[in-house]
């Protein structure tokens, strides 16, 4: 059975720096999409990037994200990761990771797998 479980969430100041982790159980990396996704109050899950787990060369990063979030994964340990760096009050949110059968778009319905999130808040 499949679980996913994300850690590293919390509170950052404003201009710091994360590490998301999420540790996969019951899944294959390499025969996977992976993805990360967030969630603020009041508004609709979003993607923030999506790759490949047999490509190690296939993130996809949504415009908003590009430079300051970087997904990598270490197929050997079953682990995908998140940084991200100058962090802004508006990356407050639940954070969750998402993987599904290779060939899913970047979009949170493609996915069925997810795990139960972690809280980050940028705050000062």
């Amino acid at each position: 059975q499949y679980r996913l479980v994300e850690s590293g969430g919390g509170l950052v100041q404003p201009g710091g720096s994360l590490r998301l982790s999420c540790e996969t159980f019951g899944i294959t990396l390499e025969f996977y999409q992976l993805g990360w996704f967030r969630q603020s109050p009041g508004k609709e899950r979003e993607a923030l990037v999506c790759m490949r787990g047999d490509d190690d060369d296939s993130a996809e990063y949504v415009d908003f994200v590009k430079g300051r979030f970087s997904i990598s994964k270490d197929n050997a340990q079953n682990m995908v990761y998140l940084d991200i760096d100058s962090m802004k009050p508006e990356d407050t949110a639940v954070y969750y990771c998402a993987a599904e059968p290779l060939s899913a778009r970047c979009v949170p319905d493609e996915y069925d797998y997810w795990g139960q999130g972690t809280q980050v808040t940028v705050s000062s």
